[in-house]
């Protein structure tokens, strides 16, 4: 028997010590059929799926089943929405929310399903988890090397970008990826034609797999074009073009095929229809079905078509300003049949009963008086610069039944608009606290989904109006700013890291200079912010005078 050799130089004969053979557990879970896995995981988390996809080639493909992240994703996003439903926790136990891959109410995601296979549960939980955190990634466009007379029109539709200018016409942007340059069209034929400036734009409603988008552009000689869009051919195709007006230039335009809804500098609202085709390319010059003359709205407007079985609705949303307590909003709705009938016109105020219109006693509109200020002749429109949030507003964004109004101190307001076959009226505004400078821009959504961004653009914030400010929670959750998320940006361009303050001088934009100064409405500039599902799009003004789109990806 061969010993071991100690370090005295002795050696050591006793036995080597066994050694032991551990015995390891059997591995039952690879056993396990796929289905029986995937309903042990239909009871994990969100983080407990993340972490099994990283455990083999197995786990990694059943972790990632289209049903465990639309469960997820319902009791996350949908369920806390539904269970807000007045009356619900009055029903039977049996009858509660829950989720159902078949009986589930899906409220207004509703369309994710309808979409069946074609949608991505993992990635559209990871888009709302991101929106609900302002988690995004940050690029740029450069749309123009110097600022254009008129500004730069944006909008945002189906993934992609339309900006309009004197200078380049209209240029079609891909939100995605590249951001590259999709299309573009000239307002000239010809280097001899008079050149028109675009004023408004209007960018029509249809599902994204249509193929096809169509543009309508307002010009400063009361004219109007509309382009459609198609993604395929990447072209730009002119539809319609219509001669120029004395009412002066189209401020604002709304448009649902076959409708456009037109307002005109001297407060003429106008609403067309397109009854018919001369071919693919071409459209038949529009028939006028209504138009009033209007001597109580004042900008910002916003209008909006809504249409069913029986007749269209068209509205405008408007500032108003009263005796006493500043500005207010209105509305008005005209609503007509397809063939041109008006049914009813009505009009909403959100002013206190015991305030009345600087219009007096005049009415709302007429088909053929001319538009008169409300102010009596060598008096100035007031300013109440001591209290901004009664100041004209910056901007006015109506997605029925949303009203948002940003003001030029660092609040917004929400009204709600209930309109009914027998009711039109806006309900109490409330204050929307959590900028902290003044802002400049706001956006709402049909689902009650806002973007506002601040006068400098350093601020953005995304806000989850859905269902408006009734309960008292709602309102102390409004107070307290906890409505809404603050877009932290996970990179910022460094060309824009220069167009920030000093984190020193950070006071000097706050509220408190706000209140101490005032605001003159008229130095407040007008940022454009607009949004879709995925992004949020911001047009900035560099400090050496160029433009860009900034692009905030939730993806």
């Amino acid at each position: 028997m061969a010993g071991i050799k100690r370090s005295n130089g002795a050696y050591d004969y006793t036995e080597r010590p066994v050694k032991v053979h551990r015995s390891y557990a059997h591995d039952r879970i690879s056993n396990l059929s796929d289905e029986l896995l995937l309903r042990i995981l239909s009871f994990g988390s969100v983080p407990t799926l993340l972490t099994c996809q990283r455990v083999s080639k197995r786990f990694s493909r059943i972790a990632v089943d289209s049903e465990l992240w639309k469960a997820a994703y319902y009791n996350q996003f949908v369920l806390p929405k539904a269970s807000r439903i007045p009356g619900i926790k009055d029903r039977p136990a049996s009858e509660h929310l829950r989720y159902s891959s078949k009986l589930s109410k899906w409220l207004d995601d509703g369309s994710l399903v309808k979409n069946g296979l074609k949608t991505n549960w993992k990635q559209q939980y990871r888009l709302r988890h991101n929106w609900s955190l302002g988690q995004c990634a940050v690029s740029e466009i450069v749309v123009a090397e110097r600022p254009p007379e008129p500004p730069l029109l944006v909008m945002m539709q189906n993934g992609m970008i339309f900006t309009v200018d004197s200078i380049s016409g209209l240029r079609v942007w891909n939100a995605k990826n590249e951001h590259n340059l999709i299309a573009s069209a000239t307002f000239r034929a010809t280097d001899l034609e008079t050149p028109r400036l675009p004023t408004s734009m209007a960018i029509d409603s249809q599902d994204e797999s249509i193929g096809t988008q169509r543009v309508v552009v307002g010009f400063d000689n009361g004219s109007f074009t509309i382009f459609e869009m198609d993604r395929e051919k990447r072209s730009i195709t002119l539809l319609f073009s219509h001669p120029a007006s004395s009412n002066g230039s189209l401020s604002a335009l709304a448009y649902s095929p076959p409708f456009l809804l037109t307002m005109a500098e001297d407060q003429l609202l106008s609403l067309y229809t397109f009854e018919e085709e001369l071919s693919k390319s071409i459209l038949a010059p529009p028939r006028l079905l209504y138009s009033l003359r209007s001597h109580t709205v004042w900008p910002p407007v916003s209008l909006s078509i809504r249409t069913n079985a029986t007749s269209m609705t068209a509205a405008i949303a408007y500032a108003l300003p009263t005796y006493l307590s500043g500005w207010t909003v209105g509305i008005q709705e005209m609503r007509l049949s397809y063939n041109g009938k008006l049914i009813e016109s009505r009009l909403a105020t959100a002013a206190e009963h015991n305030y009345q219109s600087l219009a007096g006693n005049h009415s709302m509109s007429s088909p053929s008086s001319r538009a008169s200020s409300p102010f009596p002749v060598g008096i100035r429109e007031p300013v109440l610069s001591n209290n901004p949030s009664r100041s004209k507003p910056t901007t006015l964004s109506y997605s029925h039944p949303y009203l948002l109004v940003a003001h030029p101190d660092n609040t917004l307001t929400l009204y709600l608009i209930k309109s009914t076959s027998s009711v039109l009226s806006i309900g109490p505004g409330v204050r929307l606290w959590g900028h902290t400078s003044s802002v400049s821009g706001a956006h709402v959504g049909v689902r009650g989904k806002a973007v506002s961004v601040s006068r400098l653009g350093d601020e953005l914030r995304v806000w989850d109006l859905e269902g408006g400010m009734a309960s008292v929670a709602a309102r102390k959750h409004s107070q307290n700013g906890e409505i809404s998320v603050r877009i932290q940006p996970s990179k910022m361009p460094e060309e824009f890291r220069a167009d920030l303050p000093d984190p020193g001088s950070q006071r000097n934009f706050g509220l408190r200079l706000a209140l101490e100064q005032g605001f003159d409405d008229l130095a407040v500039s007008q940022g454009w912010v607009g949004f879709d599902e995925r992004n949020v799009i911001v047009l900035r003004e560099k400090s050496h005078g160029s433009q860009a789109l900034v692009v905030y990806d939730f993806s």
